[in-house]
């Protein structure tokens, strides 16, 4: 019995050692590691026509922050033709706050008419006068 274990155990290391390839344990492909090269560092060239900040001066900045947020949101301003440009300088320029104004609801912008007027100081709630009905057709 011990011998059959023994033949037994041989014979399956024998098989498990076979499936580990043609090659042998010691035979396997690996990377050269003397075959690595080292990348140079990447880096900006120097530009020499740049002077240092002054300490305390203020950013050198071409635009403002109202430009940059008004172009980042609505894009760069359209083209305009001489006709257009001619027709502006005539008419004037018109107030930067020109939208906040017309959004103010004090402001008088449009006459509404006389069902929007209605619409609009139509009492609240479910009573006879807030009810709504369609024409008969």
């Amino acid at each position: 019995m011990r011998k059959s274990s023994a033949i037994l155990l041989a014979s399956a290391t024998c098989i498990l050692l076979s499936g580990c390839g043609a090659g042998g344990l010691f035979n396997r492909v690996r990377p050269d590691e003397f075959a690595v090269q080292r990348q140079a560092p990447l880096f900006a060239p120097p530009d020499f026509a740049l002077t240092p900040p002054q300490p305390g001066a203020p950013r050198p900045t071409t635009r403002n922050s109202q430009a940059e947020v008004t172009e980042a949101l609505f894009g760069p301003a359209p083209a305009r033709s001489a006709v257009e440009r001619s027709a502006v300088a005539k008419a004037g320029a018109a107030d930067p706050s020109i939208r906040s104004t017309v959004a103010d609801p004090k402001t008088q912008t449009a006459d509404k008419g006389e069902v929007t007027k209605t619409i609009i100081a139509a009492p609240q709630g479910d009573g006879r006068e807030a009810q709504a009905r369609t024409p008969a057709q």
